[in-house]
This record gives structure tokens, sequence and C-alpha cells, in this order.
């Protein structure tokens, strides 16, 4: 049986010793790990910046922004950032090594404000995370982004109709037959306006309605009307 990963907070290598007005202008930070080495990495670069300050573990609970170091997101590392969501004086970023889409909803959900890559994780991003978690403002590498505005707006779909119903449900061909059905035209008048056979007519009417789950064409007519389709 394999051995559970357990995230650790490391002591610095080195203790930073700074003035009490020094450390008012710092920004500290607490940095969380899988193991050792992965921490280390990641202290080599933020103890060269002055601008950051490292604490240890007896100082962690009171760090303006923690860091968590993880190869990938698993139940350890969210049971992780659900405990430091709980210390509100604390900011949580996440530099992964690989991170699955179905994971980013969980971390954004565990009040992570931030996710850098590892592979992208040298000392000037590391720097840009820390500072801007500590200003309140969030980081997310592009594709991410562009991942989440995609999520977030298939759960406002979902909410607003549980069949994902949208503008682009229905064909412009599919529209402008339901718009002739709504005005009353039966098959062959349907047929001769649009200038396709009566089958290809009743083809098209049958598949709205079964792709909609809809009962026939005068609810077809009516749901498009309700949710904007025609």
């Amino acid at each position: 049986m394999p051995t559970r990963t357990t995230l650790t907070i490391h002591p610095p290598a080195t203790t930073q010793r700074t003035s009490p007005e020094d450390r008012t202008r710092r920004v500290s930070v607490a940095v969380y790990a899988q193991d050792l080495v992965l921490r280390i990495g990641v202290v080599h670069q933020l103890r060269q910046r002055p601008e950051v300050e490292l604490v240890d573990e007896a100082e962690a609970d009171g760090a303006r922004t923690s860091l968590v170091i993880v190869d990938s997101v698993d139940d350890d590392v969210i049971a992780l950032l659900q405990r430091l969501q709980r210390n509100a004086g604390t900011r949580t970023g996440l530099v992964v090594g690989t991170f699955e889409t179905a994971a980013l909803q969980r971390v954004i959900e565990c009040g992570v404000a931030a996710v850098l890559r590892r592979a992208e994780a040298d000392q000037d991003r590391l720097l840009h995370l820390v500072l801007a978690m500590a200003k309140g403002e969030g980081v997310l590498p592009g594709d991410l982004l562009g991942k989440l505005l995609t999520h977030v707006g298939g759960l406002q779909r979902s909410a607003l109709d549980p069949r994902g119903l949208a503008l682009s449900t229905l064909t412009a061909r599919e529209a402008d037959m339901l718009r002739l059905v709504a005005e009353g035209f039966d098959t062959s008048e349907i047929a001769q306006k649009t200038a396709y056979s009566e089958r290809t007519v009743k083809n098209v009417l049958h598949e709205i309605t079964t792709r909609l789950q809809l009962r026939n064409r005068a609810h077809a007519v009516g749901y498009a009307l309700r949710n904007g389709l025609i």
C-alpha cells in the first residue's frame, strides 16, 4: 500500500534577520511543500528578494501569504487548502506540477487566490505571485483563466436551463422553420418558402423536438420563444 504524502512546512535553511521596520514593509510568506526538495527550490528563489520574509513553522499562521508547492492536486492538498482557507489572515497561492482542469473549481472553492505551474516558477514569477496576493489580487495562467471563464459560463447556462439551451442551440435553418411554424404555416408551405422538400422540413422539425426533448411542434415553438431562440 503506497504511503500517503503529507504536506509540511519546513523552516528556512537560514534565518532572515530583519529589523521591526523592515518586517512591516516585507510580505511574510509561509511555504508548504510535499517534500523538502520542492520547498528548497522555492525558498532559494524567494530568499534572495528583499520584498519578502520567509517565516518558520511557529509563525506560519501569521503569514500574509502562503505558498503550497505540490506535484498535483489530491485530497491531501485539498485538505491543506481548506485549513488555510479558515485562516482569514493569509492568502494562499498554489505552485503545481501538473494541473487537471477538473481540479480548478476545487482549488478556487478552497480560496486559492493564485496558481502558478512549477515549470514556470522562476524568481520573478514567484515574487509577482506573492506581491499580487498581498495586494488582494488574483493570478491565473492565461489558459486556466480561459477554462475558468468557460466553466463558469457553463454553470450559469446550466442554472438557467438544465438542458443547456442557448442561442446556438438552433441552426439558422432550424430557427427559420420554427418561425414559419409560429406564423401558422404547414409543412408544404414551409417547404415552398424555404426551397426544401417536405421530407427535409419534417426531418428538421423532428430533430428539433427530439434534441430539445419537446413533445411536438407547438411545444417547440413555445419553448424557443420563451428562451429567445427565435
